[in-house]
Parts: structure tokens; sequence; C-alpha cells
């Protein structure tokens, strides 16, 4: 699963789907165990002011544990423009060491239960989910839905509101569109493409496609460093 940023809701997000886990395969009698595996989401990553990128990942990590993940694939704070970055990796693997031993969120089991918020949260998100699960099967379950192109256009739908609070600041991003440093440069320092590169071909379901909320912002910057 990916953790964003939003630091409430995704406790309350991996909550939800262990709930749903287990009332689901009790339903079926199933005996499938839910092993969450947790990894920061690329969608409100950086490029500029990319140092801010540690306390994204650290606070999603903490939602992660909190939430009842059982492992977390913490990102590097650089990964989404460098190809292999030692001092980057070493990084996020203290960051979760730093969490665990300093911090000791390895000492309590379930820590955010009983909190009224995150409870109600909880409740609400696996009432809503189940009910998306119920629709999705009606009208002849996932596959079906992702051939047709259903699954892929509400993903957009979100996502473009999404994008537009960001275009118009409602949707932070420290040092992106909110307090960005004009002296911070970025031309040279890119190893692989940060932004989304499309190969068109044929296939029976449309891909659906990770984009960052920042790209566009990003891209006419490096122009303008370009032109500079």
């Amino acid at each position: 699963m990916a953790t964003a940023g939003n630091y409430f809701f995704e406790i309350a997000k991996i909550r939800a789907i262990e709930k749903l886990w287990i009332a689901l395969t009790s339903e079926y009698k199933c005996n499938a165990k839910c092993h969450i595996i947790s990894e920061p989401s690329k969608r409100n990553k950086t490029i500029y002011d990319f140092n801010v990128n540690m306390l994204r990942t650290t606070t999603e990590s903490m939602s992660a544990i909190l939430g009842g993940a059982h492992a977390i694939s913490n990102l590097a704070y650089d990964a989404i423009y460098k190809t292999e970055s030692e001092f980057g990796e070493r990084i996020s693997r203290n960051q979760l060491l730093i969490l665990k031993h300093e911090s000791y969120f390895n000492k309590v089991n379930n820590p955010s239960d009983g909190s009224y918020y995150i409870e109600i949260l909880t409740s609400q998100f696996s009432e809503k989910a189940l009910n998306l699960l119920k629709l999705i099967e009606a009208n002849g379950g996932l596959l079906s839905l992702l051939k047709e192109g259903t699954i892929q256009r509400k993903i957009k739908e979100t996502a473009k509101k999404e994008l537009e609070l960001f275009n118009k600041g409602k949707e932070v991003l420290l040092g992106t569109n909110k307090h960005p440093n004009p002296k911070d440069i970025m031309n040279g320092e890119l190893q692989k493409s940060p932004f989304v590169e499309i190969n068109v071909r044929k296939t029976l379901i449309e891909p659906i496609v990770e984009k960052r909320l920042a790209e566009a912002v990003e891209q006419e910057r490096l122009k303008t460093e370009n032109e500079s």
C-alpha cells in the first residue's frame, strides 16, 4: 500500500483495510492472513527543495506504523530523480531506525486503538470501501471494470480534483507551490526523468499511470533554468 501525506487519514486507511480483510475472509471462510507492506507515495514528492521529502516520508512511515502495517519499505528522499544514491538509501533506513529505537514506535501494539477521531475515520473508510467493493462486484467485477475503463476514469477524476487544489495553493507542497526557493537549481542534477513518459502501445486494459502533483510546476521551472 502507498501511504500519502494526510497523517490521520492514512492511519485510518490501513486500519480499514485490515478490518475489511478480516470481515471478508471470515464471511468467505478463507484462512488467508493480511500482511500489509507500506511504502510512501510518490504523489507528493518533489525534486525542488528535495530535503522536505525526508519529512514527508517520516510522517508517512509514522502513519503506516500507527495504522498497523506489518512492514515498511521507505522511499529515499532523492529516489525520484536519482538512479542510485547510497546516501539517500542510508538515510531512508535510518529514518525507520530512529522511529523504532528513539521514538519507541515498536513498544506498543495498536497504539491508535481508542482514539475517537481515528476510530470514526476507520469506520467511515471501512463502510465506504465495502460499498465500493459491492458496487464493483455488482457491475461485473474488477477486471470487467478495468477493461471498460471505469476504474481508471474514477482515479483520474480524483487526481484532477487534487491537482486543482494544488494549483490553487490549497494542497501545499512546501518549496514547490509555497515558499519556493528561486536559488534552488536542479538542471544537471537529474540522473533519470522524474516525469511521466508515455510509450504508446495497444493494450486490453488502459494502464493506471502514477503522476506526481508537482510535475507541471517542476517542468516549467526547469525550462526557465535552461533559458537563463
